[in-house]
This record gives structure tokens, C-alpha cells and sequence, in this order.
């Protein structure tokens, strides 16, 4: 299973119909959830918050700037790799005030897609593009470049 822990709520029609249908892309290829949380006043409180959907035996991947960098060929080869040892892979999305040090450290990877900061919404939708991107590399799926 993928789990997406997301930090706050989508509110725009384009970008909840954009992360609806790449999880129903993805949802062919392997089940998928979607977690939204609510913003809290402090990294500790979301902390608690996002610790409730992690279960001791999830690869957790928190998506932090000074993380980690991979291009689509190595990131479908790690979601792939990572299934063979792990059920589910959970992907943690931080609010404005990013993630707290607990999270961090409890993930198994810190992963970066840009040095940049993106809109929540739009940042869902091009993670949620990236692991349908991985899904179509593993099974050898022609996808566009």
C-alpha cells in the first residue's frame, strides 16, 4: 500500500480533481491512500498527528527540501525495491512550517523534489504524477517524457 499523509486541506475544484484522478491512475497499479490532516499551531502537534497513520513497520518518506534528490528512473527503482522488504510506503507532506524533527528522524528516507517551495495542491499532484510515472516504468508502459 502507498499511504500520502498530507498536511491540510485542498480547497480549489482543479487541483482536488488533479490529485482524484492520479489517484485513480495509480489505483490500477497498486491501492493508494490519501490522508489529509488538519494544520496545527505547531510542528508538534502535527508530529502527534501524523504519528497515528504510521505504523511501526511503514517506509516513511518524508518529502523535505534538504532532502535527498532522485530523478523518475531512480524513484520508480526505489518504490520498487522498497516493496520487496516493506507493505506500505508512506509519503509525509509538511504545511508551510515543513516537518518536525520527529518525523524526520523517524523516516527511512528524506526525499526532496526541489530546492523550491510549491503550493500544497500542486505539489500533490506532481507527487502523485511521479509514483504513476514509477508504476508505468516498473511495468515497462510506454508514459510520456
Amino acid at each position: 500500500m502507498i499511504k500520502i499523509i498530507a498536511l491540510g486541506k485542498l480547497k480549489e475544484r482543479y487541483m482536488i480533481d488533479l490529485v482524484n484522478d492520479y489517484l485513480t491512475r495509480i489505483s490500477k497499479y497498486h491501492k493508494i491512500e490519501l490522508i489529509e490532516l488538519k494544520d496545527e499551531e505547531s510542528l508538534e502537534k502535527s508530529a502527534l498527528n501524523i504519528n497515528k497513520y504510521i505504523s511501526s513497520s511503514d517506509y516513511v518518506i518524508s518529502l523535505v527540501i534538504e532532502g535527498k534528490s532522485l530523478d523518475s528512473l531512480e524513484f520508480a527503482s526505489m518504490i520498487d525495491k522498497t516493496f520487496i522488504n516493506y507493505s506500505t510506503i508512506t509519503f509525509i507532506i509538511g504545511d508551510s512550517n515543513g516537518l518536525s524533527d520527529t518525523i524526520k528522524n523517524r523516516s527511512n528516507l528524506k526525499l526532496s523534489f526541489s530546492k523550491m517551495t510549491f503550493p500544497h495542491g500542486l505539489f500533490r499532484g506532481i507527487l502523485l504524477e511521479q509514483i504513476y510515472r514509477a508504476f508505468k516504468i516498473i511495468n515497462h508502459e510506454s508514459y510520456h517524457k
